[in-house]
Parts: structure tokens; sequence; C-alpha cells
């Protein structure tokens, strides 16, 4: 049986957890019947299509807009396009521009039986999920044969705008030791109801995600990785009111990592809760089939809240992820859950309370490669203290065993940082990393002592927590403003319209398959 080197009651957790569980079973019981623009977008996205309309529009949302528009939105896209396809024998792609051109209402086609239309679509669903697949493989023959760089695996950002200059930047990254290359997102896509389309280069602290950005970023990677000799990772994210889509379009263009949380979007973006855990579930269940590992953003709690007071509430929200996504099919070794080195670096034995917190996170998680935030709260003009302050974050992951560590850097304020700072984060990184390897393994915590006490503390407070979110249910937590001292009202947030209630009919095969299908 595993031993805590913080003392921890394993019986505490394992009560923990199942209090999360029941959480995550409430929430999927809301969930189980409902649908969302987003999802049924997304749908047909995997069923292969793509592209803009004259005006620009992405041919998904004309689709969708048009069973919107008359009132059918909850009998499913699938329904209309696999009736479609049986009567007009046109593929998916083909439909999608003739509705967009005006020259086919496929809402008043005579109506297929449900075996003919379920038939139709079996084709098109084969051959996409077969795409995730091909990509699936294609990692995994890099993994075999160029390897990758060990845990925790140094994670960096570029955010240029254009992406061909990330392309630059990522791959000069890579070169330097990275060994995941996170394209930050533009600011405000997560609000926007639409996928941008093709390759961008204009974007303001970051680069639109689009499946043509990402298709680019994955081929400058798979070079790179190839001349360097160890797989590189591809990081952006599916948060946001196309959260889904963009989880979709990932899976089929290669994507590793994916920023995905199921309650960021809420507390920071205003997004309806009820769409939010919608559409995390429909996103989880294409990372988990497509090998991906998911990012949460508990982290950022502590950019709006104390990290000593509030610290609980990131373990409780990991707890509820963790939950929701196993009941997506999404497995343990694919859940980064987010927690973050945020301590007042004034506060006297602040590295000890950061180093319970993160050890504690590796014991509760043992087999999530945890991701581990740089301090970015209280970082000041003052770049030298920074940089030490980011040597003490290395000390910490490389100490508690975190899977991916993403490196503070002096200048990661304006996103793109000097190529020459994201050199020195590195560098920092490797030495620390390679000089202390072994330091968790060699040194325990004395019995009582200020770090077992601070886990045991943080443990019990988030169990408290978690048993008060039981009670209550996870909407009114939210609309108490349990997380990050944010309220959300339950009916409100951006994107509560695209909530629709599934019709008797509703057909998604993909869930399913999704979550059953193995190669």
């Amino acid at each position: 049986m595993q031993k805590s080197k913080l003392g921890l009651d394993f019986e505490k957790i394992a009560h923990a957890r199942t209090v999360s569980k029941a959480i995550a079973r409430d929430v999927q019981s809301f969930v189980d019947h409902y649908t969302t623009v987003a999802v049924e977008r997304t749908l047909c996205r995997l069923l292969g299509i793509d592209g803009t309309d004259e005006n620009g529009i992405p041919l998904p949302n004309r689709l969708i807009d048009e069973i919107k528009e008359q009132n059918v939105l909850g009998q499913g896209i699938l329904f209309y396009l696999g009736n479609a396809i049986a009567e007009t024998g046109a593929d998916p792609q083909t439909l999608a521009m003739q509705i967009a051109k005006g020259e086919l209402d496929f809402i008043k086609l005579p109506i297929h039986s449900d075996n003919e239309i379920k038939a139709s679509l079996q084709p098109y669903i084969e051959q996409n999920i077969k795409r995730v697949e091909e990509r699936k493989d294609k990692r995994k023959r890099y993994l075999h044969t160029l390897g990758e760089g060990s845990k925790p695996y140094l994670y960096v950002i570029v955010a240029t705008g254009n992406i061909y200059e990330d392309v630059v930047q990522a791959q000069a990254a890579a070169r330097q030791g990275a060994d995941i290359i996170a394209v930050i997102r533009t600011t405000g896509q997560s609000l926007l109801d639409y996928v941008p389309y093709g390759a961008t280069t204009e974007g303001f602290g970051g680069t639109f995600a689009t499946q043509e950005n990402f298709r680019i970023m994955r081929r400058a990677l798979d070079e790179v990785s190839e001349e360097v000799g160890r797989y590189v990772r591809l990081c952006n994210y599916c948060s946001g009111l196309c959260m889904p889509e963009i989880a979709a379009m990932g899976a089929l263009e290669g994507l590793d990592v994916m920023l995905n949380d199921a309650l960021y979007g809420i507390l920071f973006r205003d997004i309806n809760m009820q769409r939010t855990l919608i559409d995390q579930y429909m996103s989880r269940v294409i990372n988990g089939f497509a090998g991906v590992i998911i990012n949460t953003g508990e982290d950022n709690y502590l950019t709006t809240a104390d990290a000593v007071e509030q610290a609980h509430t990131v373990l409780a929200s990991d707890l509820i992820n963790e939950q929701l996504a196993l009941l997506a099919g999404l497995p343990e070794q694919q859940m980064g859950l987010g927690h973050a080195f945020e301590i007042d670096p004034e506060l006297e034995n602040g590295f000890l309370f950061e180093l319970a917190q993160a050890q504690m996170a590796r014991e509760i998680f043992p087999n999530a490669p945890l991701k581990y935030m740089p301090p970015t709260k209280y970082m000041t003009g003052n770049i030298f203290k920074g940089h030490i302050q980011d040597a003490l974050f290395n000390i910490a992951g490389i100490w508690t065993h975190q899977g991916i560590q993403l490196l503070g850097m002096p200048t990661e304020a304006i996103h793109t940082p000097f190529m020459s700072d994201r050199y020195l984060s590195i560098e920092n990184a490797k030495y620390i990393f390679n000089n202390m390897k072994n330091i968790g393994d060699e040194i325990e915590f004395k019995k009582d002592g200020i770090i077992q006490r601070r886990a045991q503390q943080v443990l019990g407070k988030a169990t408290d927590l978690l048993e008060t979110i039981e009670r209550e249910g996870l909407f009114t937590a939210l609309e108490k403003g349990l997380f990050a001292d944010i309220k959300r009202p339950r009916n409100g947030g951006k994107g509560l319209e695209g909530v629709i209630s599934k019709g008797i009919n509703y057909y998604n095969p993909f869930l399913e398959i999704l979550k059953t299908k193995k190669l």
C-alpha cells in the first residue's frame, strides 16, 4: 500500500473521492438530458464538415443555425444530416455546402427509418474515427522511435499572433529543450461562438485556434522532433464556447495536450455554467479517445484568491475534475490536474507550504501527469527576484515528481517572451532537474512538522468543502462563489441560449463509440 510522506490518511482521501464522485454523478444526471449548439457543431466536424460559406461563416454554424431557427435543434443535427444522406446519397460536406447556398432545405426532406439514417451515417463516422486513430498511431510511432523528454515535461508558450512566426518560436524552443509547446490562444477567442477558419496571421496576446493552424504547427513540431531526436508535444485550448469543437479539431490534427477545465469558463469567462458542464463532457470523451492530456485550470483560482487561505478549493476542484473526466472515459494518465506556485514570496516558510501542497497533490493523484504552474501573481518588475522564484518553483516540481512543469520566465508577462529568456528558463529547469533528480526519494518530512500539518489541514478543508458542495449541488456552489471567490448565476452568463433539451429520438453515436472503441 502507498505510504504517505505527509502522514495523510488514505481513508480520508477515499472519502473525499466518494463525495466528489457523488457531485460528478449529480452533474452528469443533468448533462445526460441536454445538448448544446457547440456539441451539435462538433458532430458536424466529426463527420468531416469543414470550411465556410461565401460570407465566411463556418459551415457547422450554418447547419446548426438552420435547425435552431426551425426549432428542431433538440432532435439533433445527425438525425437531419443522416436523413439527407439517405435521401440524396450526397456526402456530409456536399450537403453542408448545398444547405449554405440555399439549394437544399434538409429539414423538409421525406423522413427515412432510424435504421436507414444510422446506416447512412456509419461510413462517415468510421472514416473520421479512423483519422483520429491514425494520428494516435503516428504519435505512438514517434514515441517508440524517438522517445521523449523525462518528466516533468518542460512546457513553454508561444503567442506571437501569427502562426508562421509561432512556428519559428516553437521550433527554436524545441531545440532549446522544450517538451511541450503551448500555442496561446488570442485574447477573447473563448467567447466566440464559432471557430475561425484557415491559417491566421493576426492575433492579440496569442494566435487563433483553427484547424489549419493546428495542422501547420503539428507538421512543424513533427519536423523538429525528427531533427532533435525527441518527440515534442503540441498544446492548445479547447475551453470556452467552442470547447468540444476545438477538441474534435485537435483530435483530427494530432494535438497532444489541451487546456480543458470543467469550471474555468464559468468562473473566469462568465460562460453559462449549464452549457460549460455539458460541453466539457463531450470534449473529454473526444480527448480521452484521442490520447490527449487535458490541463485543468485550478491554478487560476489562486490569481483571484489568497493561495494560503484558498488552497483547499484547488484540491476540491481537482477531485471534482477527476471524477467528471472519469465519467467521460478519460483515464487518469491523461489528467493534467492543475495547481500553482502562487504563495506570497514574502510569507515566512511559504516554500514549505508550497512543498506540502505539491507533495499532497502528487500523493492524492499518483497516476496523473499533474500540471504545475509557475508564480505569476506576485511577480514584480524585479526580473532577478522573479528568476529566483522560478528556480524555487522548479525545485518544488522535481522534488514532488510533477508531470508537466509550465516554466516561468522573465518576460512571460508579454506572452511572447524573448527567445533568450526562454532559453534561460529552460536552462534553469534542466540544471535543477538534473542536480536534484532524486531529492524527493531521499528526503522525508518531519512528523507533525510544518509541511505535514499544512497538507493535512488542506485535505481536511477540501473535504469539508466537498461535503458542502454535495449537499447543495455544484450549480448552487458556483452561484455562492465557493471557488475563487467568484459568484456566477445559474441561468446567466454567455451562451445560455445554446443549451438545448434533447428530443426523444436524439442520436449521438460518437459518445459511446469514442468511450468504448479500442485500437
